[in-house]
């Protein structure tokens, strides 16, 4: 079992409520960020003092105020944190329940569970403890389509960005442009013409038009 856990999250609501969690296994070292830079910084911190943390519990959505951040998302986090310390254990703990993202942590970043907030959320932080400190990966039973084969009409967090730009009125190379702007990959005109074609061809439509209006009927954006 764990001995010091690291969560981060900006309401302090929610680090509370995972914390009761996690006093109520007998976690003797439990501490609280609600920045992801801060976790990123402790994490290192710990590490050079020879008091590294076992696991780290973190949000997804951090919302931006006046303070500047390098690092701007619990997904961005979970990426820095196996980067550079590959054993740590992540849990990720939101509300997202797009199958997308959460199989995007699990099989590219090395996220080690994913517990969905809600009703049963701390329940199922207790689960997810349990069962990554034996080695097993957990994810919410919502969302545990994203350990299985990806399904043909699923699409990734970057189709969904660039439909949604579509679905704004935004030509192609303006979707270039903003996607540059906010470093989302790949961004030159090419790639984004080339996936907007893959995607026409993927759901039937004829022109832009069509894959909107079917990718809005399908609930997709």
């Amino acid at each position: 079992m764990f001995s010091k856990v690291l969560i981060a999250d900006d309401l302090e609501s929610i680090n509370m409520g995972v914390s009761a969690v996690l006093e109520k296994m007998n976690i003797p070292q439990i501490h609280r960020v609600n920045y992801c830079d801060d976790a990123l910084l402790k994490v290192k911190a710990a590490a050079k003092d020879g008091c590294a943390f076992d696991l780290v519990v973190t949000d997804l959505s951090f919302k931006t105020d006046h303070r500047e951040q390098s690092i701007r998302s619990g997904d961005e986090l979970a990426l820095a944190l196996k980067l550079n310390f590959p054993n740590l254990k992540i849990i990720v703990y939101s509300v997202e329940e797009r199958i997308p993202m959460v199989r995007k942590l699990i099989k590219s970043h090395g996220v080690d569970a994913y517990v969905c907030k809600g009703r049963r959320g701390l329940l199922e932080l207790e689960l997810a403890i349990n069962s990554i400190s034996n080695n097993h990966i957990y994810v919410s039973p919502q969302v545990e389509s994203a350990l299985h084969k990806k399904s043909v009409m699923e699409i990734e967090d970057y189709d969904i960005e660039l439909l949604k730009h579509l679905a704004k009125g935004m030509v192609q190379d303006e979707i270039a442009h903003e996607f540059k702007v906010q470093r989302i990959k790949p961004y030159s005109l090419s790639s984004v013409e080339k996936r907007i074609g893959l995607l026409r061809i993927q759901f039937g439509a004829k022109n832009a038009t069509q894959l909107i209006a079917t990718v809005k009927d399908l609930g997709l954006i």
